[in-house]
């Protein structure tokens, strides 16, 4: 029997570094250093430095209300991505496909726009239900600025989440299966709660893990709405103590950042050990896509799915509106007295705020190529040369898009913040490494449709092209590349649309001169200026939208499954 010759003998070398490098660069390393800081004080190995730090009476709370928020939320988002699954998959509703868009599109906005948009909506200061005549008293708090605003907000802004991975699911559920259980007189509620949950009880468990890990590292909206009222959860509490603190508590904010690397990371496998559980085989290849049409309840279903669009979506962008264009805060909207001074102060006047807009384009852009030129050389590697790797190595590239941003962001600065090697610059304060931990956190994007369409590639073209005399640079120029360009370009895209409005790793990361969108309009709320901070949300959820609008034109040439909406 001849021997099997070792991976590294039979792959070729290019192949291999082009897998190495980018997991040594992009995750080994800044996980590595972020770990070894953790578990050492003063240049000593010190493992109980983490038991001293995690043990604080602020860190166990931090902790408990990260466990609280991410728990609840994470239950209450699964539920709402369920039923919206369900609805928009078993039923042909009207209007299926425009929901789906504007669903995602809620949970695509940045959670720091969505959080200030929902403080401007429901205070006695909103200008919103000064309009309307619905504003509380003077002196009302402000229900969102509490644990339950928090829990809400975070289920409300992850459900779409839960919903594209039950969607998934769904589709995989033979429909020979369901018509088997109406025959034997199930009516369509027993056939959902007796047949069609039970084969999706993976891919529940895999959606309320994913948003569990979601909501743990969710910055945005626990900054927003917590900071100012001392509900801090551990990323907040990271946030706090490095802005208050300096480098003086890089080893004790390391230490717990451990714990959102040990529970993020938890979360992740085991999400997907859960997934990879099949539903099980199409049968005669029908699945339940849109095979009821009408009956008892369709309607209630469509209001309330719609409904869910008009808090999630509609609401929120009317609140952003209404306050952008009031000429201060807290006044009622009127056509006597609607102002665009403060798109004009945010897009024209203030250096600072214009500055962010052109950082923001210029990072997420940038980002953006990379990924994709990251995403074609390894998705091709994997797929061609070193298949056998391909799982482990999708695993540690999508261990930085799990971790928390600010987690990530640590890691770049312990990483990056002393000179480099040969070059002897420090990237830490400039927009290199701003850049740096997007194409770390946002690979997985680029990567997924990329794979996709080369998985649907036929490779006899690539062999015929070789029979022609075509070298591998050739073929991949010239056959490859052009049937997977559309995949590529939706890859970019979706780089560009979440990193565009990015705030968890830019918050520790940005100095004088690469704020970002995120950050300006963080520090503005921060600041009280919240017209001003509701322009520069509604200027990005236009930035998002267009983007968005562009993914959906490229929709019919890609791969299944690389856009959530599609």
């Amino acid at each position: 029997m001849r021997a099997v010759a070792p991976l590294w003998q039979r792959a070729p070398l290019g192949s291999l570094l082009t897998l190495v490098i980018p997991v040594l660069l992009l995750v080994v390393l800044p996980i590595g250093r972020l770990i070894t800081t953790g578990l050492s004080r003063g240049g000593e190995w010190s493992p109980a430095a983490v038991a001293d730090v995690v043990t604080t009476r602020s860190a166990i709370l931090a902790t408990i209300r990260s466990l609280e928020s991410s728990l609840a939320s994470a239950l209450a988002a699964t539920i709402v991505g369920a039923v919206c699954a369900l609805a928009i998959t078993l039923w042909r509703l009207p209007g299926s496909r425009a929901f789906s868009f504007l669903f995602v599109l809620s949970m695509v906005m940045a959670p720091q726009v969505i959080a200030v948009a929902f403080i401007g909506m429901m205070g006695p200061s909103s200008p919103l239900l000064l309009t309307l005549g619905l504003a509380p008293e003077p002196g009302t708090p402000n229900p969102m600025r509490s644990a339950g605003g928090i829990i809400a907000l975070l289920a409300l802004h992850h459900a779409p989440l839960a919903f594209v991975v039950i969607r998934a699911g769904l589709l995989r559920v033979p429909r020979d299966v369901v018509e088997a259980a109406q025959i034997d007189g199930a009516t369509r509620w027993q056939t959902v709660a007796r047949v069609i949950l039970p084969l999706l009880r993976s891919h529940l468990a895999a959606a309320a893990l994913l948003c569990f890990a979601a909501a743990l590292g969710n910055f945005g909206i626990p900054a927003v709405l917590g900071l100012s009222s001392g509900y801090l959860t551990l990323p907040t509490l990271i946030y706090r103590r490095l802005s208050s603190f300096g480098p003086g508590v890089i080893g004790d904010v390391a230490s717990l950042s451990l714990v959102l690397l040990a529970l993020a990371t938890l979360s992740v496998i085991v999400a997907r050990r859960v997934a990879r559980r099949s539903t099980g085989s199409t049968g005669d290849g029908r699945t339940v896509d849109a095979m009821w049409t009408g009956g008892t309840g369709t309607a209630a279903i469509a209001m309330l799915m719609w409904a869910l669009v008009g808090i999630g979506l509609v609401l929120p962008l009317a609140s952003l509106l209404a306050s952008s264009l009031v000429p201060s805060y807290g006044m009622a909207l009127t056509l006597s007295n609607a102002t665009l001074d403060h798109f004009v102060e945010v897009l024209v006047r203030q250096d600072a705020t214009i500055r962010a807009f052109r950082n923001s384009l210029l990072f997420s852009a940038t980002a953006a190529l990379v990924c994709t030129v990251l995403a074609l050389a390894i998705g091709y590697a994997l797929s061609r040369d070193v298949r056998r790797l391909r799982e482990a190595v999708e695993t540690l590239f999508e261990l930085p898009y799990a971790l928390p941003g600010v987690v990530l962001a640590l890691a770049a600065i312990l990483l990056l913040l002393k000179p480099l090697p040969l070059i002897g610059v420090s990237l830490y304060g400039t927009g290199a490494i701003i850049v740096l931990a997007y194409v770390s956190r946002f690979l997985p994007l680029a990567l997924k449709p990329v794979s996709a369409s080369l998985d649907q590639f036929d490779r006899s073209i690539e062999e015929a092209a070789a029979l022609c005399g075509a070298g591998r640079l050739q073929s991949l120029r010239y056959v490859v590349l052009p049937a997977v360009a559309p995949a590529a370009a939706a890859g970019a895209l979706m780089v560009f649309l979440i990193a565009f409005n990015e705030l968890t790793v830019s918050a520790l990361l940005w100095s004088r001169g690469t704020e970002t969108v995120g950050v300006v309009l963080f520090s503005l709320d921060e600041a009280g200026l919240a017209s001003t901070a509701a322009a520069i949300g509604i200027a990005s959820t236009v930035v998002v939208g267009v983007v968005m609008g562009m993914l959906h034109l490229l929709a019919r040439r890609l791969p299944d499954g690389s856009l959530p909406w599609s």
